[in-house]
C-alpha cells in the first residue's frame, strides 16, 4: 500500500512538472527566475523527474529476481537523473526563495542527495547488496521531497500567510522528516542477510 501510494503520488508530481517545460508561464517559481537560474532550475527538475519516476520500480522485488538486467539499466538511469539534478540543485538552492534558510536548506538537501547516491553507487560496485538497498532507501527518501515539498507548501503558506515564509520552512520539512521515516524504516528491518551478496 505504502509503495503503491508513494507510486502514485511520484507520478502525480512527474505530470505536474511537465507544466514547467509545456507551459512555463504558469509554472510558479518560472515567474521568479529568469536567464541561466530558469535554465538551472529546468535541468533540476528534469533530472529529478526522471529519478522521482524511476525509483518505485527499483524497489519490486520480484522484477529485481526476474529481471536483473532491467534493474541494472533502470538504475543507470535513476543515478544519473540524480546526478543532473543533484548537481544543478545545488546552484538552484543558492539562488532559491527564502533567503539563507532555505538556500542552506535546500542545499543541503542536494548535497545528500549527490552523497547518499554516490554510497549506494559503491556499495553495489563492491557487491555489498544490503548496504546497496539501505543507501538507496536513503536517496529515495530525499528524491521523494519533490513529492512532500508539493503537499507541504500550500498548508505552511495558508497557515503563515506568507508563502516566502512557508519556503523557508518546507525547504527543510520537504527532506529531513523523510530521511528520519527512512531511517526508522531500516533500522526496523534489520540485517535480512549477509553485507556481502553476490550482486545480479
Amino acid at each position: 500500500m505504502l509503495w503503491g501510494c508513494g507510486s502514485v503520488g511520484a507520478l502525480v508530481v512527474g505530470l505536474y512538472s511537465l507544466v514547467y517545460f509545456l507551459v512555463p508561464e504558469r509554472a510558479p517559481l518560472m515567474k521568479v527566475h529568469e536567464g541561466l537560474n530558469r535554465v538551472v532550475l529546468l535541468i533540476h527538475i528534469a533530472g529529478a523527474v526522471v529519478a522521482l519516476v524511476a525509483g518505485p520500480v527499483q524497489f519490486l522485488p520480484g522484477l529485481r529476481e526476474r529481471w536483473p538486467r532491467g534493474h541494472r539499466r533502470v538504475g543507470y538511469v535513476y543515478f544519473a537523473g540524480v546526478a543532473i539534478g543533484g548537481v544543478a540543485g545545488l546552484y538552484a538552492a543558492v539562488v532559491s526563495l527564502g533567503g539563507m534558510v532555505a538556500h542552506t536548506g535546500f542545499f543541503l538537501l542536494a548535497l545528500c542527495w549527490l552523497g547518499t547516491a554516490g554510497l549506494g553507487l559503491a556499495a553495489i560496485l563492491r557487491r555489498e547488496v544490503r548496504v546497496h538497498r539501505e543507501w538507496l532507501v536513503r536517496n529515495y527518501a530525499l528524491t521523494f521531497a519533490a513529492v512532500t515539498l508539493r503537499l507541504w507548501l500550500p498548508v505552511l503558506t495558508v497557515a503563515s500567510g506568507s508563502f516566502e515564509e512557508a519556503y523557508r520552512t518546507v525547504s527543510w520539512l520537504s527532506w529531513v522528516p523523510n530521511l528520519m521515516v527512512a531511517e526508522w524504516w531500516i533500522q526496523r528491518r534489520g540485517a535480512t542477510g549477509p553485507v556481502v551478496q553476490q550482486a545480479p
